[in-house]
């Protein structure tokens, strides 16, 4: 991103908010910091002063939130956010949406830490989980573990026919002829995201089959099943960091499993994620329940992350890409029509050819090009983080410094922990602002 955008997005931001505070003209790149555990997680200080040399094709300058036209709903998240943290008051829900960068759950995860940090460390509902690792060569987020009594079988959103309907997680496992398990244990030493409200999104084919919880040496059927719209409730009577369902199927059944929400009533920022690998914006608007789920708990903010595999063959339309985007969004609001959007740009990929040779995917900057568009279209914002890590041909510098994989595609933790951290360095400072 050139000056001339940095200054208009800068301009529209304080316009958007209406506050005019005063900027520190200084602070123009960001100091990097790795804690002394063996995690090697990357920290971003509050105020920029001067940045490692070692990371200096990353374009710290564009580190920001480029506004769209007519942003109030995005203005009136933010407002919201901040009473909530004031008060102490009511919930915000962010939602995070993407294909594998999302489901491995490390980048949505340090986004949440920020988020809950900036809270005062209290959480509120963990949200909506999925157990990916019940079935085989799924990988699942670090912050929870899954056991499983026996493989489930899979369905993803990419496959172009499925036995059943997905909804708002886009991904579902399912078992047959058995009566098998999945473990569900909370895996995150910061904090407690135990929960007192359980609701499972799934449904049965064959007869009725009835979910079964079980925690402690208790045994318990649901409190309500809504078969209507596919949920069932249950309401243990006290907070869960470990708990088991089990799927009684005969012969002839079969049980789906959609996701699970995790309540605990509290007051403050719910943030979730919503990861399907390989999945395009197409595979989201696949999902026939998608708005029925998502109005069981709509969210305030959607932050986008599907473009990757959109863009990743050679007939990459932008005008497809842009329209189908405008769908997704138009169900989205079905669920809430306030909800705010914040639109991120692909990361620079490559493409394995012929004997393993490797080149440039060009269309990061035809993609980034849509994402500021999208955010003028739904006065929402977009975060350039193809601009932000370099640019065309960025990512091998970034695998030359240990932050993304061989295949020039995906990040390793420490990179998606600091695409996490610059993320927040920007999403958080309208919040700031606001403050002042």
């Amino acid at each position: 991103m050139g000056g001339r955008r940095k200054l208009i997005c800068i301009i529209l931001t304080l316009c958007a908010l209406n506050v005019f505070a005063q900027t520190d003209e200084t602070a123009d790149s960001v100091a990097l910091v790795m804690e002394a555990d063996t995690s090697a997680v990357w920290v971003l200080p509050e105020l920029f002063s001067s940045y490692d040399s070692t990371f200096s094709f990353i374009r710290f300058n564009d580190d920001t939130l480029c506004w769209g036209r007519d942003s109030m709903t995005l203005v009136r998240f933010y407002e919201k956010w901040g009473r909530v943290n004031r008060t102490r008051k009511g919930n915000v829900h962010i939602m995070h949406i993407g294909g594998s960068h999302v489901q491995a759950g490390t980048m949505s995860h340090r986004i949440r830490k920020h988020v809950l940090a900036e809270y005062g460390g209290e959480p509120a509902d963990r949200g909506l989980i999925f157990p990916y690792s019940a079935a085989n060569a799924c990988n699942n987020p670090r912050d929870y573990k899954i056991t499983r009594s026996d493989v489930f079988s899979l369905i993803r959103n990419v496959y172009q026919q499925y036995p059943s309907p997905l909804g708002m997680s886009g991904i579902s496992v399912y078992c047959t002829q058995s009566v098998q398990s999945i473990k569900f244990t909370m895996n995150e030493p910061d904090y407690d995201f135990a929960t007192d409200t359980l609701v499972l999104f799934g449904r049965s084919n064959g007869h009725y089959i009835d979910p079964v919880l079980k925690y402690d040496t208790i045994w318990r059927f649901p409190d309500e099943a809504d078969l209507e719209n596919e949920r069932y409730y249950f309401y243990p009577g006290r907070p869960l960091q470990e708990f088991t369902f089990y799927f009684p199927c005969g012969a002839a059944d079969t049980f789906f499993v959609n996701g699970l929400w995790l309540k605990n009533g509290k007051p403050g920022v719910t943030f979730t994620s919503i990861g399907v690998n390989g999945a395009a914006v197409p595979s989201y608007l696949r999902c026939k329940n998608f708005v029925r789920d998502l109005k069981a708990f709509p969210p305030d903010l959607v932050i986008f992350g599907i473009g990757v595999n959109d863009a990743f063959g050679n007939d990459f339309d932008s005008m497809v890409f842009k329209n189908n985007y405008l769908q997704l969004i138009a169900r989205i609001r079905e669920a809430n029509p306030d909800c705010a959007f914040i639109f991120l740009s692909n990361n620079d990929t490559w493409k394995r050819g012929k004997k393993g040779r490797y080149s440039v995917n060009k269309t990061g900057p035809e993609v980034s090009d849509v994402m500021h568009r999208l955010a003028n279209l739904t006065g929402g914002a977009c975060w350039d983080q193809f601009e932000v890590m370099g640019g065309l041909g960025s990512m091998a510098k970034w695998q030359a410094k240990g932050l993304a994989q061989k295949d020039r595609v995906h990040f390793t933790v420490n990179g998606y922990n600091l695409i996490g951290d610059l993320f927040w360095h920007a999403f958080v400072q309208p919040l700031k602002t606001l403050q002042q």
